[in-house]
């Protein structure tokens, strides 16, 4: 199939929460609570990774 990265995310969510865990795929690590925030955070890699306040 052509057009794969090899990229993996992952998202865990801590059930009894609204608390993301998010990791990347080159390992960095972020928290949030919104969905968008953290899928925005994880596609703007490696610009997005070091915003202050991000929560990671």
């Amino acid at each position: 199939m052509s057009g794969r990265t090899g990229e993996i995310y992952r998202i865990a969510w801590f059930p009894g929460t609204d608390v993301l865990h998010g990791t990347c795929h080159c390992g960095a690590e972020h928290t949030a609570e919104d969905p968008v925030a953290m899928w925005d955070w994880m596609l703007a890699h490696p610009r997005g990774h070091d915003l202050p306040g991000d929560g990671s």
